[in-house]
């Protein structure tokens, strides 16, 4: 007997795996019968449950690893614990070899992925790549869950092991994959989850497949991001409208689960109905109200009041409930036209019984254009005056060189068109037409001061009086003066003109400053003649008349004569 044991002692080697009966638990130590000549010794906090006792009975088996034969106590150094981890290892190298999978629980998150606890509290490495099929982007919330792995890397000498979730997700994804493909059609209402949401649309996984939900095709009504209808991980429940078994594309659309409110658009609208919405989008030509889900019209600015039409944004706000009216539905192209000012008294039958031509009316200039000036004459209703009939006198170019906006004017009412809703106004009607009597005031040859106004390539413009202008003409300025007239004619500058044609028709007046140089120089001339006669004892000329004084003729003959006598 003693020979056996010492044969079977010799076999013994360090690192071999026994099978060994508890003999004794003391305070420190366990005691294990290995049946060789020497018992084997173990720590007893190799034993400790999650308590924290020492968990072990005499008589209890246990599988214990050799760590070094007898020592000074002639015991052999045993360890249960090393023994545990070295039959995990085998037990996950066998499930290597087998291609089965592992279960572990998620315990930590390291650098590039997750820490997972597997068999015996064996640690393993999950990469971040493999934890699902698309990046989770908090890791943090999988710790603690207990998941099925494939092992895809293993060394047990350097302990390094290696796991893949995805692995196992895309395996069952194809098998899915291959399922809902075999009876995918076109058509079919099928249900899927949301898995993306991108501006464009949301993806739903409909098993194993994704297909798109476009955002056009998400409601009948107005969707301006797929995250106002959507969720990931919301179910929905869609039609199949387009799928390409090669390319594996698949569209979706969930409106077309539901009735087009647009079939019965006509029935629920009839023109001239009263109906309340909402403002979703305001653009430059009008406001869009959502009168029902999917169902949507237009007030166009020039509906939104009896006045001149303001944008839009100056009347209503996106959100605001308004009261309208149904003018124009279009089924077939989706359009109503809606109106808010019908539901308004309409201003121009408070004017047109109230005003006529021949009124004079009081106001305020609503806006200036380049051919004349609005201005308010009711809360409503503008009346135009147009750049023509501000003046009698002067040629408007920019109303706005004599009007601002907000300026108060009068004005009389020319004419109501009552069909158009137009009123036209006149400012220079309220005054008499100086053109009446200018000819008798200013007949051909009148001599009069002037005012410079401006100078133009063509001539000078002067003021005759307050409000009416005339042209001298560059050929009737004198020699010197036509050279360079700004030079010679300041802005305000009084001269002498004389006139030389007036066309009341055309409303211009023809003068000439050439004209009057040359009677002021005929006038020198004449008094030098007298000085020369009187010098010379000669008799004062007489005239035709029988009248001391030279007439101009009589003066240019005495020039004549003079110039004949010197030479």
């Amino acid at each position: 007997m003693f020979e056996a044991s010492l044969e079977q002692t010799d076999s013994l080697k360090e690192g071999d795996i026994v099978s060994g009966t508890v003999i004794k638990v003391n305070r420190d130590t366990v005691i294990v019968d290995i049946g060789y000549k020497s018992e084997g010794v173990i720590p007893a906090n190799e034993f400790i449950d999650t308590s924290g006792k020492v968990n072990v009975h005499p008589g209890d088996r246990v599988d214990v690893l050799i760590e070094a034969k007898e020592n000074d106590q002639g015991l052999v150094a045993l360890s249960k614990e090393k023994a545990d981890k070295l039959k995990v290892w085998d037990e996950i190298s066998d499930a290597c070899e087998r291609d089965e999978l592992i279960a572990g629980t998620i315990t930590a998150r390291v650098k590039g992925g997750l820490q997972v606890s597997i068999r015996g509290g064996v640690k393993a490495f999950l990469p971040g790549s493999q934890v699902d099929l698309r990046p989770v982007r908090n890791l943090d919330k999988l710790i603690g869950q207990t998941f099925d792995f494939k092992v895809i890397k293993f060394n047990k000498k350097r302990g390094n092991i290696v796991l893949s979730r995805r692995v196992l997700l895309e395996k069952e994804r194809n098998e899915l994959k291959a399922q809902t493909l075999q009876k995918l059609e076109e058509g079919m209402i099928v249900r899927g989850t949301i898995k993306n949401i991108t501006e464009y649309g949301a993806f739903v996984d409909l098993g194993g497949i994704d297909g798109l939900l476009h955002i056009t095709d998400m409601s009948w009504g107005r969707v301006n991001h797929p995250s106002e209808v959507f969720k990931i991980g919301d179910e929905v429940t869609v039609k199949v409208l387009r799928y390409n078994a090669e390319t594996e594309r698949v569209s979706l659309g969930l409106k077309q689960t539901m009735d087009d409110p647009w079939e019965h658009a006509t029935e629920s609208y009839p023109i001239g109905k009263r109906i309340r919405g909402k403002i979703v989008s305001i653009t430059d030509y009008g406001a869009f109200v959502e009168m029902e889900q999917g169902i949507e019209g237009l007030i166009h600015v020039s509906e939104m009041s009896w006045g001149k039409p303001k944008h839009p944004s100056k009347v209503v706000e996106v959100g605001q409930v308004v009261d309208c009216q149904i003018l124009e539905v279009d089924p077939e192209a989706k359009r109503i036209s809606l109106g808010l000012k019908q539901l308004q008294a309409d201003p121009w039958n408070q004017f047109a019984s109230k005003y006529n031509p021949g009124d004079i009316i009081r106001g305020k200039v609503r806006s200036l254009t380049d051919y004349g000036v609005f201005v308010g004459i009711e809360d409503g209703v503008d009346g135009m005056v147009h750049k023509s009939d501000l003046s009698w006198t002067q040629r408007i170019n920019n109303p706005a060189d004599l009007y601002k906006k907000g300026d108060e004017v009068e004005a009389i009412i020319l004419s109501i068109n009552h069909a158009e809703k137009k009123v036209s106004l006149g400012i220079k009607q309220l005054y008499e037409d100086p053109w009446v009597h200018l000819p008798d005031n200013y007949p051909t040859g009148t001599i009069l001061e002037v005012r410079v106004k401006s100078c133009a390539e063509f001539g000078v413009f002067v003021e005759i009086e307050r409000g009416v202008e005339g042209l001298v003409h560059i050929s009737e300025l004198p020699m010197d003066i036509a050279s360079d007239p700004p030079a010679h004619l300041k802005e305000g500058q009084i001269v002498k003109a004389e006139i030389i044609s007036m066309d009341p028709n055309e409303r211009r007046i023809a003068l000439s400053l050439r004209r009057v140089s040359e009677r002021e120089e005929d006038v020198e001339a004449m008094k030098f003649m007298e000085r020369a006669r009187e010098e010379s004892g000669r008799p004062k000329a007489v005239g035709p008349s029988g009248s001391s004084g030279a007439t101009l003729g009589d003066v240019l003959k005495g020039k004549i004569e003079g110039l004949t006598k010197e030479s």
